[in-house]
């Protein structure tokens, strides 16, 4: 797929930066018009569960993110040229307004219905648009279309909708009605202040948002009571999700939208809102490294660059005594531009050949997307495109862009239960994440909520299938009790602890802080695993460590595991050629430099371009209720969201022979990573053979014999 240009080799250091990648990105679509401009498709037959009507709705909309803050800068630019362009390229969504809105057009956008979920969906782009250029999309037109509009947009009105952020699509249609077409506010009120409410709700602490209402351990409890009663367990609940909908897709970014547009009617729950975007921020940006790169974690990932949406929000927006990193803004703007830099740099195969989006991450891949992913869907990215309103005097576009803070030691983050790590002393950026799951139908769930790490240079892997290559078990474990034919990993879990472990080393005691969760692989409860992960440490940054308890509740046959560490590149970057065996590892070895497997009866180590990825087997004493072997598993193309081709480093245990009720199975694995990518290319002191030989120690109290004497990683069972 080629770059796009104005956009690939695009700066991203001013206002006309991203003006020009804007319009890079919006051209393209122009040639994918309906004859009256109310609607765009794009040549690609893929379906969603949506009529085809709504996704071409959702390709006329989408882009109104980036066309209406064009509009504005065009209205406040004295340049003849850029105001000729931004007029050449935005006059068909300007044009489409009239047709899409109107009942008797052949490209009417069609009634809201009670089930017609993504129109509602569509409508909080159009009435931002209508907030934001009031007099070209609106007051400017004839009575008719105004009318039409103010009609199409009242049919948000009454219907049933999800309990989760899409509260926010009527409420920012209710202002729009209320602000720009004249409807008296006492007649939408009541529904807006109920959506409001319901989204409030959805509050847990530290300016974080669930997407939806959380499960309590109650319900938890009342769910398991359920299933031994009705013996079903397929009914749809509650689950515990914060992903980036809670951020820059939807639920912090309107609330900054709705301080901007909303202040004068509504102060009391303005400020709270500006309140909860410093709470917010103080822990948000730990999910950006220092180079822009953001964590891919959750659904909806194929938005890509609208993971950097808050820091625009908060531009067009700003929220005066914001914390540390984000105190001024030539800091937000820095994590702005940053991240819209790395995208940028890493955009050949985001592109169809005609400078359309396609869907994927890293790479176009439909196992990766939604059943509400259109080939329209990637635009709303153009969310972090907001800043381009903003005058060019503005204090945002006039400060200097200040650099990223420093790194950081393992952070726990409350509110998402996650663990952020960019440790200074190695170089890996990513999250521990213990215990977050989606309850509702949404393909590959299990991947994109449930792993025990994210990493914003090796990515997660997606299954394609039920067998374990299929699986792809980057960051989980994998149980079967079947002889291995099929496969459970975790999903639906208990609410974490955070509790803290000591690190004992020549100087001393310290603590780390530590996570650990129970989860059942099967609704039966048959086999119950509780999972410790522990972060890195000061004395092994390179490292992180995962140990499980499995105890068997009911007997079985046979108990089998694979493991699995970071995905990596499993192919040869010069020629594409299979990975080679490494016999040992020499000290001249450089992150970044080698590409090969080293593999032992008790470790793997996978070295590619992008770093090194391996896993080492825990305790001695583990492998006397078990075997043990490890291998570089190759998964099926295109699993991994950065990388199209993989390996795995898994180690395999296998308990074959009949056991007993009550039996428990310990396994301790030590997970080792170093980017040679994050971080702007850092590059960490020692050698790979250094950091790869010198391997954490755990003292279990309660299980090991002995008490070692060099360093060591101490936990309680």
């Amino acid at each position: 797929m080629p770059p796009l240009p104005g956009f690939s080799d695009n700066p991203f250091r001013s206002r006309d930066d991203l003006a020009t990648a804007a319009l890079a990105l919006l051209r393209p679509l122009t040639s994918h018009f309906s004859p009256s401009c109310a609607r765009v498709r794009l040549p690609v037959s893929t379906g969603t569960h949506f009529d085809a009507g709504a996704a071409e709705l959702e390709g006329f909309v989408r882009p109104l993110w980036a066309v209406v803050c064009l509009l504005n800068l065009q209205s406040n630019s004295s340049d003849p040229r850029l105001n000729e362009v931004i007029e050449e390229v935005t006059s068909p969504w300007i044009k489409g307004f009239t047709a899409g809105t109107d009942p008797d057009d052949a490209e009417y956008w069609g009634a809201i219905g009670e089930t017609d979920h993504q129109r509602m969906v569509e409508a909080e782009v159009l009435a931002y648009a209508l907030l934001t250029a009031p007099q070209r999309l609106f007051h400017t037109r004839d009575e008719k279309t105004r009318r039409n509009i103010t009609s199409w947009l009242r049919g948000m009105n009454g219907q049933p909708m999800p309990n989760n952020n899409w509260r926010w699509f009527r409420v920012f249609v209710n202002l729009a009605l209320v602000k720009v077409c004249g409807v008296p506010a006492a007649e939408v009120l009541d529904e807006m202040n109920a959506d409001l409410e319901l989204l409030d709700s959805f509050y847990l602490l530290d300016g974080w948002s669930g997407d939806g209402p959380w499960l309590t351990t109650q319900e938890e409890e009342e769910e398991a009571a359920e299933f031994e009663r009705t013996r079903r367990r397929d009914g749809i609940g509650k689950g515990r999700q914060v992903d980036y909908y809670s951020g820059s897709f939807a639920i912090q970014f309107s609330q900054l939208l709705y301080v901007r547009f909303a202040s004068d009617f509504d102060q009391i729950r303005a400020e709270k809102y500006r309140q909860q975007a410093r709470d917010f921020g103080a822990s948000f940006w730990r999910y950006f490294d220092c180079d822009g790169s953001a964590i891919p974690f959750g659904r909806s990932l194929t938005y890509r660059f609208s993971c950097g949406a808050f820091f625009a929000a908060l531009a067009v927006s700003p929220v005066p005594d914001m914390p540390e990193p984000l105190s001024t803004p030539g800091k937000v703007k820095g994590f702005l531009l940053r991240h819209l830099r790395w995208w940028a740099s890493r955009s050949d195969d985001i592109f169809h050949s005609d400078g359309t989006l396609n869907i994927g991450w890293l790479y176009p891949n439909m196992y990766m997307c939604e059943d509400y992913n259109s080939p329209q869907s990637p635009y709303w990215c153009l969310k972090t495109f907001i800043a381009v309103s903003l005058a060019q005097d503005n204090e945002f576009w006039s400060a200097e862009e200040e650099p990223y803070p420093s790194f950081f030691k393992p952070q726990l983050v409350p509110a998402p239960r996650q663990i952020l790590s960019n440790h200074p002393a190695g170089n890996h950026h990513f999250c521990l994440s213990p215990a977050q799951f989606v309850a509702w139908p949404m393909k590959a769930t299990q991947a994109k909520y449930s792993k025990f790490e994210y990493s914003s240079t090796f990515g997660f892997s997606v299954p394609t299938g039920p067998l374990i290559q299929q699986i792809a078990p980057d960051c989980t474990l994998a149980l079967s009790r079947d002889g291995a034919e099929t496969w459970a990993v975790k999903w639906k879990c208990s609410e974490p602890t955070f509790t803290e472990v000591a690190v004992r080393t020549r100087m001393g005691i310290s603590r780390v802080q530590a996570t650990s969760v129970r989860w059942y692989p099967w609704g039966d409860r048959g086999v119950e695993v509780h999972t410790t992960l522990i972060p890195p440490t000061d004395r092994w940054p390179d490292w992180h460590v995962r140990i499980h308890r499995v105890r068997v509740n009911s007997a079985l046959r046979s108990l089998h595991t694979v493991e699995g560490g970071f995905a990596s590149p499993g192919r040869c970057s010069s020629d594409g050629t299979k990975m080679c065996d490494i016999g040992e590892l020499s000290p001249d070895i450089e992150i970044g430099s080698s590409e090969g497997v080293l593999q032992t009866p008790d470790s793997v180590l996978m070295l590619s371009v992008v770093g090194a990825t391996g896993l080492s087997s825990g305790m001695g004493n583990e492998s006397a209720s078990y075997s043990t072997k490890t291998q570089a598993l190759k998964p099926d193309a295109n699993t991994n969201l950065v990388h199209q081709r993989t390996l795995i480093p898994v180690i395999a245990r296998d308990v074959e022979r009949d056991i007993q009720a009550g039996e428990v199975f310990l396994h301790v694995t030590r997970v080792f990573a170093i980017s040679g990518t994050a971080n702007c290319n850092r590059r960490v002191g020692g050698s790979v053979e250094e950091r790869w030989v010198d391997r954490p120690v755990v003292l279990l109290l309660g299980s090991d014999e002995r008490d070692p004497k060099e360093d060591c990683i101490i936990l309680a069972l």
